[in-house]
């Protein structure tokens, strides 16, 4: 950046460097009192020194809104970035990220996050700590799943994961329930469904716990240990209403195929205490195409209110 910036122009509000092969941007940045938007995409920013020492210290740092650093080198997400509490928008597409940080959460007025077209494999379920987050953009990555924290993004409107790595979805996304867009086409969830069944043989423990609770047997605080307490009251009911049963640490992990909009079938992660629970939900001698529609009425009326527009091609 030219010296002087912030002797000519004091009361600078936006600044675009992008597309000027700029590989570090100097102290001058810190003297901007009154920048809210920075925008250097395109560049060949992402080596040590890049951004200025002392960023997340200046005043910058709490006048900033919008920062577009996408089309540059960054392996990583700088730490100084994580301190610029005040912004609003923040765009890092096609650069050379592999994670996305866990203090991503400390930018609480975060709304949109661009982070596509990287090489990131996770997502960390600190991302759901941003409550102003609107439009998330995970795009053109290397997602293998999705957190079920992610439905503590209450205030999500637009969600794209399309050209991952995804193969289901978890069940909690239809708590997203302002959701307008969800991007999915070419992850295998959508080009190739797949069905995942596990199930580990439930422990004394467990058959014990499954028997008190469905049974209804009595018992007060006074009865039994603290710990025999708490575990009793992680119990989780199967979600087969044919079954009634529940379950504690040993269930079955299967996909459940779910209606969108009346149109596409969307695999879900679901929880069965056991596998002669698996049959009323999943299609176990027939394709993903001929499953019974009664498979997934009530999620089904649920969602399509919701879910304004699946891209899945």
């Amino acid at each position: 950046l030219p010296a002087g910036l912030s002797q000519w122009f004091p009361a600078l509000e936006v600044l675009d460097v992008s597309g000027t092969g700029l590989a570090e941007m100097g102290t001058e940045l810190l003297s901007l009192p009154c920048l809210h938007t920075l925008l250097a995409k395109n560049n060949r920013l992402g080596g040590p020194g890049s951004l200025p020492k002392g960023l997340g210290q200046a005043p910058l740092a709490r006048s900033l809104r919008v920062l577009n650093l996408s089309g540059n080198r960054f392996a990583e997400v700088p730490p100084a970035l994580l301190r610029l509490r005040g912004l609003r928008s923040l765009s890092l597409g096609g650069n050379r990220l592999h994670s996305i940080p866990p203090d991503i959460q400390e930018l609480r007025s975060l709304e949109f996050l661009y982070l596509g077209g990287n090489f990131i494999t996770s997502i960390p379920p600190e991302l759901a700590k941003l409550p102003s987050l609107r439009y998330l953009v995970l795009c053109d990555n290397k997602i293998q799943s999705i957190p079920p924290q992610l439905a503590q993004l209450h205030s999500l409107r637009s969600l794209s994961l399309h050209n991952n790595l995804l193969t289901y979805l978890p069940r909690e996304i239809l708590n997203l329930v302002h959701l307008e867009e969800l991007s999915l086409r070419g992850n295998p969830l959508v080009v190739r469904f797949v069905r995942d069944l596990t199930y580990n043989p439930p422990s004394l423990q467990e058959l014990a716990g499954r028997t008190v609770k469905t049974r209804n047997v009595p018992y007060a605080p006074s009865d039994l240990p603290e710990n025999l307490v708490r575990y009793l009251n992680l119990a989780s009911n199967c979600p087969n209403p044919k079954c009634g049963g529940v379950y504690f640490d040993s269930c079955v992990r299967q996909i459940k195929f779910v209606d969108f909009c009346g149109k596409y079938r969307l695999p879900l992660m679901h929880y069965l205490c056991s596998p002669e629970c698996s049959s009323p939900f999943s299609s176990a001698s027939q394709s993903s195409t001929s499953q019974s529609e009664s498979d997934s009425e009530d999620e089904a009326s649920v969602a399509a209110h919701r879910m304004q527009k699946v891209l899945l091609g």
